[in-house]
């Protein structure tokens, strides 16, 4: 249940009985020190249109305001009105809740939800340049799978273009030297390099090069072929970072560039029917109204260049269209990064005018800013080069087995190896999904690993601590129900049945740090609540129900942190 619209509903309709129309009140939370007490707004508005005393207006409300035994209201000030949920109504919604296996999450109306997100380029291994889409992205799908959307994850990599020209004539070149080209591709990074400075240094081989992206065009069997091999072996190093990374994508969730190829020409011909097509200086383009550059000259939209061959324009049109006439989807999500801006504007505006896109399908952009080391610099190594995603996940997991040696020497080292798996893992999306994705932000090993603050150590260590109470306790079963006394409980219980409304507010701008700021407040009511409750040592039913508060907290810290990708452990 989410009990802000309760109120809402509740409120507003009281409100429109009153004064005789649709009157609809607002309701929000109270300060975080009246936690459990709301503010209903409206009446000032109501009693001007009535041209009524608003205290008198307000008193008449409360009457009708049909919600005995879930709160009692006060009127302050001049007319505003103050709901304050009682204990033993947040006490009924928390033993109804624990039964939930969502958790009183409602399931919502279903639509089909495409979502865009990684596309690493083929030519070389992910880096931490793809950090922030993949952990968003993942993050995203599986908040609306949870809420019940039909979700189709859609791996748009690049796979196609001029740079595979090198790297197939750098491979070809391997092959008749006679060396393995499986043992070359183990590191894509360093091959991608050697490639690109040949093509450079040599003109002989840029040449060759040239003519291998033609062939690959033209459908090529021998170049297909070497293709195929450093594609396959590409897939196989990105699955690797998904796999340490705990990232749902697959290998069936892949559809790249290459995958439009054939359908580019259809595209260009259906623009044409359309009379959306301008040919400018030997290209083909569209110019909208809406895209001006400098000193207001329009700004073409390529959709095939002048030498017949296709930008991303054209490739992300057929995209386009793929995933609205034959995905069927209501919605798409693009969660690529800002400096995307204009061109995915572009996309969505040339799809609707071409009709790819119909009204009642919404695609949307959700840009992120970059990584940045302290000094506020892209994060790079030393030579300029990205950072490879998959040597900074290793980095974190070696750390975090530093960090959970020193905490707990105890456990045994193969217990310590999986603790910083999780941990150090969990540490790095977390301190992505924590941040407003929209923003820059600084990459610290200290700050993200630390067992303080808003990190997921933080988070994973609260909801180890519960796990250890009930071993100490000896029950993981409990019969009874909460019943709460103490201002800490109610505390604790009214932030435990806050989870749907906060979903609800992950989706409304698809912004996963406000489930982040959730989870960390919810631990910092359970310290206060553990600090202040006793429990193990309580009286009967004291200590049943508070297990059973602790038992729910647990439940809600395991569930929000699977849905930002994080994992969790019995001991740490």
């Amino acid at each position: 249940m989410n009990i802000k619209h309760l109120l809402d509903k509740a409120f507003s309709e009281a409100l429109s009985k009153l004064v005789g129309s649709d009157t609809p009140g607002i309701v929000k939370q109270a300060q975080r020190e009246e936690f459990g007490h709301y503010q209903a707004n409206g009446v000032m508005a109501a009693a001007k249109k009535l041209k009524t005393n608003p205290r008198e207006l307000a008193e008449k409300l409360i009457e009708d305001i049909g919600l005995k035994g879930t709160c009692f209201t006060e009127i302050a000030g001049p007319g505003f009105v103050n709901i304050h949920l009682t204990s033993d109504f947040v006490a009924q919604q928390l033993n109804s809740v624990i039964k939930d296996s969502s958790l009183g999450v409602p399931s919502t109306e279903v639509s089909k939800i495409v979502v865009d997100y990684s596309g690493p380029n083929l030519a070389k291994e992910m880096h931490i340049g793809h950090l922030r889409s993949t952990a968003i992205g993942d993050s995203l799908v599986r908040v609306l799978e949870f809420v019940g959307h039909d979700v189709i994850r859609a791996n748009h990599v690049g796979d196609w273009g001029a740079q595979f020209g090198s790297l197939l004539a750098y491979m070809d070149q391997l092959r008749q030297a006679g060396q393995s080209l499986s043992t070359e591709l183990t590191d894509l990074e360093k091959f991608y390099q050697a490639a690109s400075a040949l093509f450079k240094s040599d003109e002989s081989f840029a040449k060759t090069a040239r003519s291998y992206v033609v062939r690959l065009q033209n459908g090529d069997n021998e170049c297909l072929s070497l293709w195929n091999q450093f594609i396959e072996e590409s897939i196989r190093h990105s699955q690797e970072v998904y796999e340490k990374f705990n990232i749902t994508l697959g290998v069936n969730d892949i559809r790249a560039e290459s995958a439009y190829n054939n359908v580019l020409p259809i595209v260009v011909q259906e623009l044409e029917e359309q009379q959306l097509l301008v040919e400018s200086e030997g290209a083909k383009c569209v110019f909208l109204d809406e895209f001006k550059g400098k000193g207001d000259k329009p700004l073409p939209a390529i959709i095939q260049k002048s030498d017949g061959g296709y930008p991303y324009m054209a490739t992300d049109l057929a995209a386009t269209r793929y995933r609205t006439q034959e995905l069927g989807a209501d919605k798409v999500l693009y969660v690529v990064g800002g400096e995307q801006l204009l061109h995915l504007r572009q996309v969505f505006a040339v799809a609707k005018a071409a009709g790819y896109i119909h009204e009642d399908q919404e695609f949307l952009h959700l840009p992120f800013g970059g990584v940045l080391k302290e000094d506020g610099l892209r994060f790079k190594t030393r030579d300029g080069a990205d950072v490879k995603l998959i040597d900074v996940l290793d980095e974190a997991i070696l750390r975090a087995f530093n960090v959970v040696s020193e905490k707990n020497p105890a456990l045994s080292e193969s217990d310590r190896g999986e603790v910083a798996r999780v941990v150090g893992i969990g540490a790095v999306k977390y301190a992505e999904l924590s941040k407003n994705r929209s923003t820059d932000y600084i990459f610290d090993w200290d700050t993200m690993l630390a067992f303080e603050g808003n990190t997921a150590p933080y988070l994973q260590y609260t909801y180890t601590r519960i796990r250890s109470m009930f071993r100490r306790a000896g029950t993981d079963s409990l019969q009874g129900s909460i019943v709460l006394g103490e201002n800490a409980e109610l505390r604790l219980g009214v932030k435990l049945l806050q989870f749907p409304e906060t979903i609800e507010s992950t989706l409304d701008d698809y912004q996963a740090n406000v489930l982040c700021n959730y989870l960390y407040e919810l631990c910092g009511f359970f310290n206060t609540f553990y600090e202040q409750c006793p429990v193990l040592i309580a009286e009967e039913p004291s200590k049943t129900s508070r297990l059973l508060l602790c038992e729910l907290t647990a439940k809600t810290l395991r569930q929000g942190l699977e849905l930002l990708g994080i994992e969790t452990v019995e001991q740490m």
